[in-house]
This record gives structure tokens, sequence and C-alpha cells, in this order.
């Protein structure tokens, strides 16, 4: 082991004026240990900031994206669970708003054929603040 690490050392100058001019295999062997040992201590930090978050995500938190809808290429409304509470929250360019709060619930299995069913949830609230 030790005459293996041996091969990693830099020769000494008198061995250096009678090689001819070049890079030698050490040189190589100590650029890729070096490089491995950076991109190992790399992992080994990204591990430990996820040990030290609790396993979560960063930024997650209490909240999780229950579903969403898009209404056009840079709107959408999206449904929110924070702690026993459902946020129904519109999203444009430049802002967000809540739109809607209600008891966490829970949402139907299937909507329509071809229609998730956050949109049909979403349909039948519509439908049931709209004055007939």
């Amino acid at each position: 082991m030790l005459r293996f690490l041996l091969l990693f050392l830099p020769l000494p100058a008198v061995a250096a004026e009678a090689a001819p001019p070049g890079v030698s295999a050490g040189t190589y062997m100590q650029a890729a240990l070096a490089l491995a040992l950076i991109v190992s201590l790399l992992v080994g930090a990204a591990w430990l900031a996820r040990k030290v978050s609790g396993g979560k995500g960063f930024g997650q938190g209490g909240m999780r994206v229950v579903g969403g809808v898009a209404l056009g290429p840079r709107e959408r409304i999206v449904l929110l669970e924070i702690g026993e509470e459902w946020l129904v929250v519109g999203i444009v360019p430049g802002q967000i708003r809540t739109l809607h709060r209600l008891p966490k619930g829970e949402l139907p299995a299937a909507g329509l054929p071809g229609q998730p069913a956050f949109a049909q949830w979403l349909q039948n609230i519509k439908q049931r603040q709209t004055p007939a």
C-alpha cells in the first residue's frame, strides 16, 4: 500500500533531468486523485445538508401542492395544503393571490373523462358560487 502511495509523490529533481520533458503518469494520477477528492467532498456536503434539514428538500416546510390547473400559457390555479387548511391560489406573472380558503378535505377520485379531478372539483366550486 505504501509503495502504491509513493507512486503519486513528485519525483526528485534529479530524476526529472534524466526523463524527457513532458507530463509523467504520476502527475496524471495526482490530478485524478485530487479531482476525486473534490467530488467526494461535494457529495458529502450535499448529503450532510440533506441530513441536517431533516430529509426534506429545501423550502418545503409544511406546505404541499395538492393539484393545479393551467388557465393559459402563464396563468395557473393551484390547490395548496398548509396544515389543516387548503388554499386555492391564482398565479399570474408577477402576482400570487389567495382565491379561496377551505378546510382540508378529499378530492374526488375521478372527474369527467379527459379532465383531471382537480379541474372537475374547481368547476363544481365555481358552479356553487355563481347565482342561478
